[in-house]
């Protein structure tokens, strides 16, 4: 590179944690070129997508050690980089921006706009003040550190997909989870270790169950895996492929790696009350036998659960539309105790959407500087997000992570 000139830094992904960055850096050193190459024709995608269109920004957690229990991969790392970029200072560069964030009843936070596009347009003006450089549809595929004659560093030569090449100062890989090790082939040539990439945050699929017809229902319960450890409690949301939710979707990034192993085969035990132990459940339906006696067992239903679903609990158990409490059999109200509190299914295969698709794995994090993103074994190469071998489950979590990160990798190549 040509000392004379002004110091450039290439941002490799146009996602949240690769865009904060080139910000941040572009903000804080004014003399510093910055360029965010994106291989696709689009700009944080999964900004645009999270939270069903209204982005989920952050977690309304401010304790760093509660905080980190959220996140299966990466907790020893980011007790130290939380330090440095946490929840409260996400609200407050919002906030000094002018995008106001509130907190909904399950911590999540949203921009009060309900839109994702309000914090799109923020990071775009951030960018556009700062004349960060954006190009589309550029595909990196390799990295070639330089050296002068006496083998010292002289920055990075970046390779296109088209053959262009382009010379920088510094590098901050920010290009989101890989599906696959293959895809991280540019960086192993680099000498970086990957951790296996594995799906995080997918549903799981139930092909040819008959509760896939109640698709669009939802009920708090407990979920767990058999044979495991594995188990959740919150919202379960019915979908036509399986079962889905919040709940659903932080058992599939804890058990990332342990599923994968299972290759997507397993059972499932979801207690639909999970309120009640099953003596406690069978209790509530002796009473009810006798409280209730004249009342058809289906007509409406005596817990909090969405009508559909006890009608369907209740088929499965063996009962008919025209039962009458009085009229149930012991062998029946067991089964049906069995339906509400241990009701049994098998999972085969999962299904995750690209738009918001999470991996657990990535860099090695002992081969990152969590004070500075930067690697331990290549000076001037930084990471960003997702890349790196940090996950969370759902809820702010992952995006906390792109913001932090991203935001120390600025803050240290600013300095340089």
């Amino acid at each position: 590179m040509n000392k004379n000139k002004s110091k450039r830094l290439v941002v490799i992904g146009g996602g949240a944690a690769g865009f904060f960055c080139a910000v941040n850096a572009a903000r804080m050193n004014n003399e510093l070129e910055v360029i965010v190459i994106e291989k696709t024709g689009k700009l944080l995608s999964k900004v645009k997508v999270s939270g069903g269109g209204r982005c989920n920004v952050t977690h309304a957690c401010f304790d760093i050690a509660e905080m980190v229990r959220k996140y299966p991969r990466g907790q020893n790392f980011l007790k130290k980089s939380f330090h440095q970029f946490f929840t409260k200072d996400t609200n407050e560069w919002f906030a000094d921006r002018g995008v106001q964030l509130k907190t909904e009843e399950d911590g999540r936070m949203f921009p009060v706009t309900d839109s994702s596009q309000t914090i799109i347009e923020c990071l775009m003006r951030e960018a556009n003040q700062y004349r960060v450089q954006v190009r589309m549809n550029r595909e990196v595929t390799s990295i070639n550190k330089l050296t002068d004659g006496n083998n010292r560093s002289e920055g990075w030569q970046l390779t296109f997909a088209d053959g262009q090449i382009m010379e920088t100062d510094f590098v901050c890989v920010a290009s989101g989870g890989y599906s696959h090790i293959t895809k991280f082939k540019w960086l192993l040539d680099l000498g970086h270790t990957v951790e296996e990439p594995v799906p995080s945050l997918f549903t799981f699929n139930l092909p040819g169950h008959p509760i896939r017809q109640l698709m669009g229902v939802s009920a708090n319960a407990r979920v767990k895996i058999t044979g495991s450890k594995l188990n959740e409690t919150g919202p379960v949301l019915i979908t036509h492929w399986g079962l889905s939710g919040p709940a659903v979707l932080r058992l599939s990034a804890w058990g990332a790696r342990e599923l994968a192993d299972l290759k997507y085969e397993f059972n499932v035990v979801v207690n639909w009350l999970h309120e009640y132990t099953m003596d406690a459940l069978r209790a509530e339906l002796t009473m009810l036998r006798r409280d209730g006696a004249g009342k058809k067992i289906t007509g409406s239903t005596p817990f909090k659960l969405p009508q559909r679903l006890w009608q369907f609990l209740c088929e499965q158990a063996g009962i008919d539309a025209n039962m009458r409490w009085a009229d149930l059999p012991a062998a029946i109200q067991n089964r049906l105790a069995t339906s509400l509190g241990e009701f049994t299914v098998q999972v085969k295969g999962k299904t995750t959407f690209k738009e918001e698709f999470v991996t657990a794995g990535g860099i090695k994090l002992s081969e990152i500087d969590a004070n500075t993103m930067e690697s331990r074994q290549l000076p001037g190469l930084f990471f960003a997000g997702e890349i790196m071998d940090v996950d969370g489950i759902t809820g702010g979590f992952n995006f906390q992570h792109a913001w932090t990160s991203g935001y120390i990798a600025a803050k240290r190549i600013a300095s340089l």
